[in-house]
């Protein structure tokens, strides 16, 4: 079975991330970290750099799991990118970081995190940013 992490290089994706890695070693699975935005012209506070690829990567070889780091821009949101994933592998979990919004923030921007919930076909876990 397999741990799949949605990865942001923000402090929901990190605790998303330590999640996963504490889950992988605990169940002694698989463990997929994906960074997934659609791309184009302008800059995406989701995409992790070349910098947090290298550190993310690096977490993972020390961790004493099997795992890998998969980052996708290929014009599908992170969400179709999940669903693709949970279909491909055999997903025991997908974890999530949350971050604290007003529900007028949640009206106006959408939330990722909601539509990754009704829409992804396994079980969900959401962690909180430290």
């Amino acid at each position: 079975m397999t741990i799949l992490v949605a990865y942001i290089p923000r402090p929901e994706g990190q605790s998303a991330l330590d999640k996963g890695i504490e889950l992988a070693k605990e169940r002694n699975e698989f463990l997929i970290v994906v960074n997934a935005t659609p791309g184009g012209t302008g800059e995406d506070p989701s995409r992790a750099d070349a910098q947090d690829v290298e550190r993310v990567e690096q977490l993972l070889s020390v961790s004493g799991i099997k795992s890998e780091f998969k980052q996708f821009v290929r014009g599908k949101n992170a969400v179709e990118e999940l669903e693709d994933l949970v279909a491909l592998h055999q997903v025991s979990m997908l974890v999530i970081g949350l971050r604290k919004r007003t529900a007028v923030g949640k009206l106006i921007m959408g939330s990722m995190a909601q539509e990754i919930l009704m829409t992804v076909n396994c079980p969900i876990l959401a962690v909180k940013a430290d």
